[in-house]
């Protein structure tokens, strides 16, 4: 195989995985998404390459094959992580949200693609309780869809990300692509104190105000705990990585920085998720934030996509 193995990002966000696969040496020719803010900022840091939004139910294999110049089966990578919600330990976990079946439509278009592999990443809630047969069923289906696949639970902090966050990834190879994949070996973690110390007190985009309710409370919280009567906000602890850091719209007021009295500024944000300090995000920092509680850790993904290139390039 010459040249960088191609890869196609459904459910691509902000674009964390696609600089993950960037870093592992991939070449990506498209990536789609159907949320405005988050196709913004990937269009400001992938200049390069379409990113459409859209419905992935709209999308057909055949579209994407025309777009790209690719035929049926020359796809080296396809790579999406579907909306985690309904499966989320965080949210109400039910069956039915319709959330939980976006994953078919990856596999849709497995079938209708047949790329040499895959990569797809979902939250660690996947496979725990009530949900553990939607997990059965979508596992079957990218087996049947051709492919041999690999499943393991990831934690980003022992992949070069200052954060502790459980995912889910699935990775397959097409039955057949010679070879087997193997896992990246664990790292050493990346704690808060290394990610964010040199950052000097940057307030955002509004001034702090420490004399509102919750920044009272958080006087009497130490590093490493939370304030429970304020809505779970924790002051992060220096010498360990960070909690998981959340998609909620006001996700960002809930991390407070370890020593200066303030919540973290969207720099912070950036670093804990192993986001560079060149990746650009829009003016807005509630959707930064956003963007990057819903984002495949770039760090976490250059790690996995960089053992399926050595089995694609075998």
């Amino acid at each position: 195989m010459s040249g960088k193995p191609t890869v196609i990002s459904t459910f691509a966000g902000c674009g964390g995985s696609s600089l993950g696969y960037k870093w592992a040496g991939f070449k990506e020719l498209l990536a789609i998404d159907n949320n405005a803010n988050a196709c913004e900022t990937f269009r400001l840091n992938f200049p390069g390459v379409p990113c459409w939004q859209r419905d992935i139910n709209t999308v057909t294999g055949a579209e994407v094959l025309e777009a790209t110049g690719l035929k049926v089966g020359e796809l080296a990578c396809l790579d999406g992580s579907p909306p985690c919600q309904g499966f989320s330990t965080a949210g109400k976990r039910v069956v039915s949200d319709p959330r939980n079946d976006l994953s078919w439509q990856f596999i849709r278009l497995l079938k209708e693609l047949q790329p040499r592999s895959f990569v797809m990443e979902n939250v660690s809630g996947m496979v725990k309780g009530t949900m553990r047969g939607k997990f059965n069923a979508i596992l079957a289906g990218l087996k049947n869809a051709g492919f041999r696949v690999a499943v393991r639970l990831l934690n980003a902090m022992y992949y070069g990300v200052p954060q502790s966050r459980e995912r889910l990834f699935f990775v397959g190879l097409r039955s057949d692509v010679p070879g087997k994949y193997e896992w990246p070996e664990r790292r050493g973690r990346i704690t808060v104190r290394q990610a964010i110390q040199d950052i000097a007190m940057e307030l955002g985009d509004k001034p702090f105000n420490p004399q509102t309710k919750t920044a009272q409370a958080m006087l009497t919280v130490r590093p490493g705990s939370s304030q429970d009567q304020h809505h779970g906000h924790v002051k992060l602890a220096y010498d360990k990585p960070g909690p998981t850091l959340c998609h909620d719209f006001l996700g960002y007021f809930h991390f407070w920085h370890p020593e200066i009295h303030r919540p973290l500024n969207l720099r912070e944000w950036s670093r804990l998720a192993s986001f560079p300090d060149d990746f650009q995000w829009t003016d807005r920092k509630q959707d930064a934030c956003q963007c990057i509680g819903n984002a495949v850790m770039p760090k976490q993904m250059q790690a996995v996509a960089g053992q399926l290139r050595k089995v694609l390039e075998a």
